[in-house]
């Protein structure tokens, strides 16, 4: 579980329009909005320094507070909901915060820590990873920083699903119990490799049983 004191994000108020949000970007200022379940719509501007080092799967899960001398608005915790980035440039140009009911279940999406070396990797399998994250609900206090995920007992062959998490204490997964995260399985090539072995040495046999049946053909015609 996250621990520790939250990250503080200082904002300030900020006039809407857009003349006013290109002079705010000129001055490394992103503009952006807070809004939730409890809270009305409020238009402020955060540093857009802060705003690209705490951007990216890593802090999607992460409660910060903010900081600020807008009425309503110091202490508040959030979640950086949505960041949009410039498609050129990759700069912030707009961040959404939402408000969090702390008394509230709320659904994040929270990382997976595979652990383990799987038993079938002796046997020549590979592990393949298919989904790095799963849908949870929980109280915004109970937010998990990852699950963790034994791989170690999969053997060739078999298959990991969100139905085989064990979710922490009061977390409930969402995400499709059937929903594969992991496999195990031999490559590609290397399964190809016996079926190609055998059509190789049929190829052989074919040829020498025709060579008879083509000499004894000749022997007719003459």
């Amino acid at each position: 579980m996250a621990a520790g004191p939250r990250i503080e994000i200082p904002v300030a108020a900020r006039e809407t329009g857009k003349h006013a949000s290109r002079t705010s970007r000129t001055q490394g200022m992103v503009p952006g909005v807070i809004y939730g379940p409890k809270t009305a719509p409020i238009n402020v501007l955060a540093e857009e320094k802060l705003l690209r080092k705490y951007y990216g799967r890593k802090f999607e899960s992460t409660i910060f507070n903010l900081k600020s001398d807008v009425a309503g608005v110091d202490k508040v915790a959030v979640l950086l909901r949505d960041i949009q980035v410039h498609p050129v440039t990759r700069r912030p140009v707009h961040v959404d915060f939402y408000a969090i009911d702390m008394s509230s279940n709320i659904r994040v999406s929270i990382g997976l820590r595979f652990d383990g070396k799987p038993a079938g990797l002796s046997d020549g399998g590979v592990l393949e990873l298919i989904v790095r994250d799963v849908e949870v609900e929980c109280k915004p206090n109970e937010i998990p920083d990852e699950i963790l995920v034994d791989v170690s007992t999969m053997n060739v062959g078999d298959a990991l699903h969100v139905s085989d998490l064990k979710a922490p204490a009061g977390v409930k997964i969402i995400s499709l119990p059937t929903l594969t995260l992991a496999t195990v399985s031999v490559p590609k090539e290397e399964a190809a490799t016996p079926a190609a072995a055998a059509d190789a040495a049929a190829a052989p046999a074919a040829g020498a049983a025709a060579a008879p049946a083509a000499a004894k053909a000749d022997d007719k015609k003459k």
